[in-house]
């Protein structure tokens, strides 16, 4: 693709965000009381921002003009923001969390798999250096331990060696000798040629129709492949899109990638180098203007205070903005006032206490039933939203710097030195103006010496008071340098098996199909199980987007624990390394078996908490699991206190707390028999609680399951394999299961054996049937408990 088919897939989304506000503006505002006509709009909201976060994702990834991909990342940022938001009402309009909309996609004209929700790919990219290099200190650490083995060269005898080197070295020869061979076949055959048309000479007919055949063969090829594409496009069966992507511009898809990579590398360093030549001319140029403007418009400040309070303002300190502070509020008139205002609050604040508390008994009395009525009256309304603001800025910078650009004349996507200087100016400024600060702030102790003769006892004390409390930063640095460090925590954490490696999986190796009955079974009361899709999509949206975005995840409705609960063999650890893979975290694993016999005793476990939570922080993002939780709040426990699983369900309301709205930490727990577990401390400690099932037969079927498992360990699906019917005996089973059966199945033997003696279905079916299955009434049971 082209530089400017990305700018068009910009301009369509931004375009399609236009719309979507303009909509949301005009529906969203509006109490309503039918709640079916409230779904179908958020459900519609939902699917139209899916659709504009893709393509906003895609332009980002593939646009290489950075200050283009900062206003992109701005708006990609909001639509994910709303995106958590809608889904939020959603989920409280419903009480569910899953959602059947396949009606709406019907009418959209739109199939399940154009609502998939996209991974960003800056989640890794942006940070690929940071992660290999934290990734390769986490290998040496485990191999220092043990805790990761090497696999060992494989030994070999000198009469093996000596056979591999004769294998070799015969080959090598035996291809010497076939191409010297072929060299003299070729000259001996080129000499007759020769002769011949030295006596007969060159048939220009005989050369003529050779070319004329080749040529005719060759268009008429190219005519029937492109009458064969129109045919398609016109019975529906394709789309120009799918038939450009089904030609030959895949192969070329990794040297594309590599060469936009480089580009972006090259534009990144050549703007870097062109901000710092910017900034170094505007503070030749413009440093002393803004120096003498910032000292007139302070000096200016201090007048008027004096003249107006009768007295000079206090310098605000560094901490609170400085003259920046000082300068951005009100005008002596109105500060005057304020102090006046604050004085006659003061005294107000008891009378309305007074009256709160009255009203406040008389609401009790009476205002129970009337509120009721005005829920039911006014009907539903949205939420505020925290994103809509982000959202319409980047819109607007859109609109005002990129949407009617001229850009035939950029050619190599340069970066726009105009652009730059705005952004420099102000840093430049702000260089100058803590420069300024320290001017200015002596030369106000020099007026009020002068003027009000006020080198008074309040700032000796001012200045005692700077110097304790400098002295006690000084204290606390001492003390901190005395604790353990960052470094030497991730060491401890690594040495005692908490900080484990995740393994390399993507969400979309959990290969899973949608429910096309959801919407169906709802309408006749009959509660659907949800699809592996529908768990995937959860998992995107509570695990992954938060983590991935410091934005959203400080902005978006806060998910701090989530429970993955299902039979064994479900995928749900799968689920927790695919968290970790797609975002780059670190994964502490803190399940009961993992932290047996480890800082016993209730300091013990504060300490293992805290060395935790400091390094996730500090490292973030991270993913804190919890295996086999319902251990943790298990109804009767056995053994000591000190080391029993259940020393952790105290700790959990206090760990959760201490995460904040800015600290990219997610708690992640795995159970398989969550009716063992007291329901209810474990339903407070974990507000998102995801039910995997089985999967269900169209997830068995077709290239899903069965196909992908049998191809991804190297077997080959021919017509003597039947996938239908694997799919119809497995019911019942797991993931877990068929990749047992299948791996049992292909040994390396039977590999070998492949080309000569195809897969059969009976090999699978008697592989499988030595399991044991997950049966309807324990289905049933997780069903029932969530």
């Amino acid at each position: 693709f082209s530089i400017s088919t990305y700018n068009k897939m910009w301009t369509d989304a931004q375009r399609d965000l236009d719309i979507q506000l303009q909509r949301e503006r005009e529906e969203f505002l509006q109490p309503e009381k039918d709640l079916v006509k409230v779904f179908k709009m958020l459900a519609t909201s939902y699917i139209k921002y899916m659709q504009i976060f893709r393509n906003l994702e895609t332009a980002y990834d593939q646009l290489a003009h950075r200050q283009k991909r900062a206003v992109i990342r701005q708006v990609l940022d909001g639509v994910i923001g709303r995106i958590l938001e809608v889904k939020k009402e959603m989920v409280e309009l419903e009480k569910s969390e899953f959602h059947y909309i396949d009606n709406i996609l019907e009418d959209l004209k739109l199939l399940p798999e154009e609502i998939e929700v996209p991974i960003p790919r800056y989640f890794i990219k942006e940070k690929l250096e940071v992660l290999q290099q934290r990734e390769k200190i986490l290998d040496e650490l485990l191999l220092s331990t043990g805790l990761q083995t090497q696999k060992p060269p494989k030994a070999m005898t000198l009469e093996e060696a000596i056979q591999v080197i004769q294998v070799a070295e015969r080959a090598r020869q035996g291809r010497c000798r076939a191409a010297f061979m072929k060299k003299i076949y070729l000259e001996e055959r080129r000499g007759k040629q020769t002769k011949l048309q030295v006596h007969m000479g060159p048939n220009p007919d005989d050369a003529a129709t050779c070319i004329q055949k080749v040529w005719r063969g060759y268009i008429q090829r190219k005519a029937t492949e492109k009458m064969r594409e129109e045919e398609k496009i016109f019975l529906g069966m394709e789309t120009p899109e799918n038939i450009f992507l089904s030609g030959t511009a895949l192969p070329q898809l990794p040297l594309v990638s590599s060469v936009r990579k480089f580009v972006k590398a090259l534009q990144g360093e050549a703007q870097e180098r062109h901000e710092e030549a910017i900034k170094d001319k505007l503070r030749e140029t413009e440093g002393l203007d803004i120096q003498e403007t910032l000292q007139n418009q302070i000096r200016q400040c201090f007048i008027e205070c004096r003249h107006i309070i009768g007295k000079f303002p206090d310098y605000p300190t560094k901490a609170a903005g400085g003259s920046m502070a000082l300068l951005s509020q009100k005008t002596p008139e109105q500060v005057f006032a304020e102090l006046a205002a604050k004085e006659e609050m003061a005294l107000q604040k008891k009378d309305q206490k007074e009256k709160k508390e009255k009203e406040k008994e008389k609401a009790k009395e009476k205002t129970p039933q009337k509120a009721g009525k005005k829920e039911e009256d006014e009907g539903w309304k949205m939420a505020p939203s925290n994103f809509l603001s982000i959202i319409e800025e980047g819109n607007n910078q859109y609109k005002v710097l990129w949407q009617n650009r001229d850009e035939g004349w950029d050619f190599l996507q340069d970066h726009d030195p105009e652009l730059i200087k705005e952004e420099k100016r102000e840093e430049v400024e702000e260089e100058i103006r803590v420069q300024v600060d320290e001017l200015m702030l002596q030369k106000l102790e020099d007026l009020r010496l002068a003027v009000d003769g006020e080198m008074s006892s309040k700032q000796k004390k001012g200045r005692k008071s700077e110097k304790v409390r400098a002295a006690g930063w000084e204290n606390s640095g001492s003390i901190s340098d005395l604790c353990l460090t960052i470094d030497s925590l991730y060491r401890e954490l690594v040495e005692e098996g908490l900080l484990i490696k995740a393994k390399a999986v993507n969400l979309s190796d959990y290969v899973g199909e949608y429910s096309y009955l959801g919407t169906t079974l709802r309408q006749v009361e009959v509660e659907p199980m949800p699809s592996l899709a529908d768990v995937r999509q959860l998992i995107a949206l509570y695990g992954i987007l938060p983590l991935g975005s410091q934005t959203v995840h400080e902005k978006a409705p806060v998910v701090k624990a989530l429970l993955l609960a299902g039979p064994t063999g479900v995928g749900k650890k799968m689920l927790v390394h695919a968290i970790c893979t797609e975002t780059g975290a670190n994964l502490f694993n803190l399940s009961a078996s993992n932290i047996a016999g480890k800082y016993p005793g209730k300091s013990g476990l504060q300490m293992m908490l805290h060395m935790v939570l400091k390094v996730a922080k500090q490292l973030q993002p991270s993913v804190v699991w919890i295996g086999d939780t319902e251990k943790i709040f298990a109804k009767a426990v056995k053994g000591e206190e000190e080391v029993s699983p259940i020393r952790l369900a105290k700790m959990l309301p206090a760990f959760l707390k201490a995460l904040k709205a800015q600290d990219r930490v997610l708690l992640v727990g795995t159970t398989t028999r969550p009716f063992d577990a007291n329901l209810k401390p474990l339903c407070r400690a974990y507000p998102k609680i995801i039910l995997i099932p089985r999967p269900d037969y169209a997830s068995r079927f077709g290239k899903y399951l069965w196909k992908h498992i049998i191809q991804q360990n190297g077997g080959v699906i021919t017509d003597l394999l039947n996938i239908s019917c694997l799919a119809k005996v497995s019911d019942g089973f797991t993931q877990g299961h068929i990749v047992q059966a299948v791996q049992a199945v292909l040994s390396e033997l039977r590999l070998l054996q492949m080309p000569r003696k195809p897969l059969r279905t009976a090999e699978f079916t008697s592989s499988l049937a030595r399991q044991d299955p997950v049966y309807k009434e324990e289905e049933e049971t997780f069903k029932v408990t969530f």
